[in-house]
């Protein structure tokens, strides 16, 4: 497949009429037009573009036709990982029940939406106990992952114990009626040192197939193996250096691999249908998305990192997919 044409993310900003009658700003490229909304906005009849959502994901899916999203490539805020400095984000919550809760909930939301042969791909990273120390100290190694505040102990665990979460937060959604079709070890060549001494370093996250029935959508020719062999459950992708803007890093501690996204993308949608990320954090999946010429829908809850990705999109201008994508 070619590269995008030259000046394909160019925006303009400009006021367009909604059915509701109100005004909303909405951010236009010169060649694939997208909404740029808020969770406070009314809904939408259609999804004729793509769109850009800023807002808590669970109030901003109901914004969205039901049944117009052919496949969800998404990785949410890791429990007691990160902290985003926003009220009401997904990670910070005070118990592991409540973490899985909110995400159930949130899946519960993203049914309605996808379509009847649609799927979801959700990475989601484990974690170990804090031991009941309620904060995190900064890692030399990985500065992002200090934290002031940290939830205590779950109940049955001990400390440093491995939670086990994907497979947690997989069996709740198994059990709120998700299908559970495949489970992806995403190696990591490239993983980032630990400064812990007594087990190995985490050099691999977790990638489930979701599926909203017992029969779907999936191109099983759109991505190959070695020897053209059909794709395993072993992806080995390294990671992408987050890349400088404006003289300074972009500030989002875990952007996902442009090449990660776009074979999730690949293997579950068609050319011009509808891939939703609704924590879309750097915006990769939707560069992947239009890359491979599919409409996407991103809800973001930090202004921040909207703005980021706004300035991902029209960096891929100028510098190609593999460049803006990191």
């Amino acid at each position: 497949m070619s590269a995008p044409n030259p000046n394909q993310l160019a925006f303009d900003s400009h006021i367009e009429a909604f059915p509701s009658g109100r005004e909303r700003p909405v951010s236009v490229s010169r060649t694939t037009p997208f909404q740029s909304i808020t969770d406070r906005d009314g809904p939408l009849e259609s999804l004729p573009e793509s769109l850009l959502i800023q807002g808590n994901a669970y109030h901003a899916l109901d914004l969205l036709p039901e049944r117009s999203v052919q496949t969800v490539v998404t990785s949410p805020p890791y429990w007691s990982l990160r902290d985003y400095h926003i009220d009401n984000q997904i990670g910070r919550d005070e118990s592991l029940g409540e973490y899985i809760g909110s995400l159930v909930a949130a899946f519960d939301k993203i049914r309605r939406v996808l379509r009847t042969d649609g799927t979801v791909w959700l990475n989601v990273g484990d974690a170990y106990t804090s031991g009941n120390r309620r904060y995190r100290a900064p890692d030399k190694k990985n500065r992002a992952r200090a934290m002031s505040v940290r939830p205590p102990t779950p109940v049955g665990l001990k400390p440093k114990d491995l939670i086990g979460l994907p497979w947690r937060l997989a069996f709740a959604l198994q059990d709120a009626g998700w299908w559970l079709r495949s489970e992806v070890v995403w190696t990591k060549p490239n993983a980032h040192p630990e400064s812990v001494r007594d087990r190995p370093t985490k050099a691999h996250e977790t990638i489930f197939l979701l599926s909203k029935n017992q029969d779907y959508f999936y191109d099983v020719d759109a991505v190959r193996g070695p020897n053209g062999r059909r794709i395993r459950t072993a992806w080995d992708i390294p990671t992408e250096p987050r890349k400088r803007s404006f003289g300074s890093l972009d500030d989002h501690p875990a952007v996902m691999p442009a090449t990660l996204a776009r074979r999730c993308v690949e293997l579950t949608s068609k050319v011009g249908s509808v891939v939703l990320d609704p924590f879309a954090g750097s915006g990769t999946t939707l560069l992947a998305a239009h890359y491979l010429n599919r409409r996407w829908v991103g809800i973001e809850l930090k202004p921040a990192y909207i703005d980021l990705i706004k300035r991902r999109l029209e960096r891929f201008d100028t510098l190609g997919t593999q460049e803006a994508a990191g």
